[in-house]
């Protein structure tokens, strides 16, 4: 408790409704939070570690309190040294607080009104709109026009201070049920020539299954789409599952609106996962996202055709 008079140097958050904070043990709702201010400044920082907080009666700039028994001479205590995150890769030190992530893919009018496939841009948000990453697709002119969404490429995801912090590498990959040896994969770095994991295509003749791997290509979760990936007038989920069976997460395609829908092929995607999961374990599963994007939601030549499981 605070001493008579104490006021506190910040504002304090009010308390929470008769609801309370919500039970950690229950799944996150369905749905993203999609009613941001659009107008947010980007996350320029990431976490570090939290100092002690100011003590009552003492001054701005005053050197600080000595411990119990050190006023009279003793060894002044030390503060340990910061220290990063264990086993968290430079750049995503973020994702350790959020168990949600909204993709937006860049409008290009290049392609919007000639159908010229450009190299496609996204940016990657919290649920409060604020840009966290970006990321850009790396391939060449011939590539994109001739293979379509089969297309083999880097991606490049950095920070807001653009260092790159994951790169994604998609090898060229065949899509249809038909072709089980040769089914679509993706490598997720973090920094990148750091392999953390791999998201790879399951064969199955009609649903769209994948299978979240750890670096040494263990699997350690399964992402299960619905047999028709389209999203006519709505929201096209793809349940992430523990080992165990059970749903902990989801990948949702968002209805962007019937003008986006029809005349772009830019996507909308929302990631939901464990606050608690391991964090290269979410940058596989931004990765995961993009391969989804570009399997079933990117459209392919001038008769804006998307891919399926049977073409």
């Amino acid at each position: 408790m605070s001493a008579p008079g104490y006021q506190p140097p910040y504002p304090m958050a009010p308390y929470p409704g008769p609801g309370g904070y919500g039970d950690p043990s229950q799944a996150p709702p369905p749905g993203f939070n999609m009613g941001y201010n659009q107008n947010v400044p980007p996350v320029m920082y990431q976490p570090g570690p939290v100092g002690p907080g100011p003590v009552p009666g003492q001054e701005y700039g005053a050197p600080p309190a000595q411990a119990p028994g050190q006023e009279y001479g003793g060894a002044a205590p030390t503060m340990a040294p910061a220290m990063a995150a264990v086993g968290v890769p430079p750049g995503l030190e973020y994702l350790t607080q959020i168990d949600q992530i909204l993709i937006h893919q860049k409008v290009e009018l290049l392609e919007a009104f000639i159908g010229f496939e450009t190299n496609n841009q996204y940016e990657i948000k919290n649920s409060l709109g604020q840009k966290i990453y970006k990321a850009k697709e790396k391939n060449d002119c011939c590539t994109r026009n001739c293979c379509g969404s089969l297309r083999s490429f880097d991606m490049k995801i950095k920070d807001n201070t653009d260092r790159e912090v994951i790169r994604l590498i998609r090898p060229f990959r065949c899509v249809s049920c038909w072709c089980p040896c040769c089914l679509q994969e993706m490598e997720v770095q973090a920094p990148p020539g750091t392999t953390v994991g791999y998201v790879k295509q399951d064969w199955h003749p009609c649903l769209p299954k994948f299978s979240i791997q750890g670096a040494n290509k263990e699997t350690l979760m399964k992402l299960e789409g619905p047999c028709f990936a389209c999203n006519c007038c709505g929201d096209v989920n793809f349940e992430l599952k523990s080992k165990a069976d059970q749903t902990i997460g989801r990948i949702s395609k968002q209805w962007s609106g019937l003008l986006k829908e029809v005349f772009t092929d830019t996507d909308n995607f929302g990631i939901q996962f464990p606050m608690d999961l391991d964090v290269k374990m979410k940058a596989v599963l931004m990765g995961a996202c993009f391969l989804i994007d570009f399997m079933f939601f990117e459209k392919v030549g001038e008769a804006n055709q998307r891919s399926t499981m049977f073409t």
